[in-house]
């Protein structure tokens, strides 16, 4: 390809782009208040008269390569060109509205409306008789796919992670975990506006038994008893501020432990667990890490209350 013929077709395919990241935004924003002022009825006529007048323009901008294009030869034969990029960059720009609604950054608005005119430049590349140039099409027709396909989504998934995360960490005084216990795992956190609750379930099927964790707000300087301890029931307080609380009910009891934290308290219960398995869930809770709450996010076990 001469210096000339390169020079002709990186101005062809830049007017392609250029009417076209033009003409179809133009058309979309026409379709849209044609069907918002009259309906179905409305839209149809708009969307056919926009498209023609679509299809004649990419024809004109067929005119300076009729000598570089073959299909660009004749009238008809610009006709089925223009028709023919309309289509495949129709197809393109559909295949990126499907990636932006599935939270595919594409960036500003202007740069989206740049990038409308791209899958039609494209697709004229696609008939210029050269190798080189289809080859360069293609790439950049493969490294679209790629990243609407794979590396956006991926990148939108972990937007929308980094995000959880934070709405989680509003609350970060109340955000802590600990080890599970042995025999059990964590089956569900819940952060509400004013507690974090954390369950534990034996992992065995069919085994009964739990352990909770309530992570709130502090409402005094130090865990009280209430008063009056019901009948059966104990309630003390060591030199710490730590609490205990046993429970008695008919086939059992609940065994309670509260302890202050830098900002919060929290209180650990079960029916099944000893005293000693209690304070191992005390002594191992932390705040968690970014990797434990994603963790807790993809395997579903962790959930927010407004």
């Amino acid at each position: 390809m001469t210096s000339h013929r390169r020079t002709l077709t990186a101005l062809h395919l830049l007017l392609v782009w250029a009417v076209m990241a033009v003409a179809v935004p133009a058309l979309g924003f026409t379709l849209l208040a044609s069907a918002w002022g009259g309906g179905f009825a409305a839209a149809v006529p708009a969307l056919v008269l926009g498209v023609a007048l679509t299809v004649g323009l990419l024809t004109v901008t067929g005119i300076p390569v009729r000598g570089l294009v073959p299909m660009c030869e004749t009238g008809s034969r610009r006709f089925g060109w223009a028709v023919a990029v309309f289509v495949l960059g129709t197809l393109g720009v559909l295949a990126g509205l499907a990636a932006y609604g599935s939270d595919v950054d594409l960036g500003s608005t202007g740069a989206r409306l740049a990038l409308t005119g791209v899958p039609y430049a494209v697709a004229a590349a696609l008939f210029v008789p050269n190798r080189w140039v289809r080859v360069g099409a293609v790439v950049v027709l493969a490294a679209a796919v790629a990243y609407g396909g794979f590396v956006g989504p991926a990148q939108s998934r972990e937007r929308r992670s980094e995000a959880e995360i934070a709405r989680y960490r509003e609350r970060a005084e109340l955000l802590y975990l600990a080890d599970a216990p042995s025999g059990m795992e964590l089956v569900l956190a819940e952060a509400g506006p004013g507690y974090f609750l954390v369950e534990y379930r034996p992992t065995r099927q069919n085994s009964t038994g739990y352990a909770d964790i309530n992570v709130r707000p502090a409402l005094s300087p130090a865990p009280r008893c209430p008063e009056p301890v019901r009948k059966g029931d104990s309630c003390t307080v060591d030199a710490h501020g730590g609490m205990r609380t046993v429970r008695v009910f008919p086939g059992g009891r609940t065994i309670s432990l509260t302890r202050r934290l830098p900002d919060a308290e929290a209180e650990v219960s079960s029916q099944t667990l000893d005293e000693p398995g209690l304070r191992r869930l005390l002594d191992t809770l932390h705040p968690p890490s970014d990797s434990e709450l994603r963790e807790l996010m993809q395997e579903k076990k962790i959930e927010r209350r407004n």
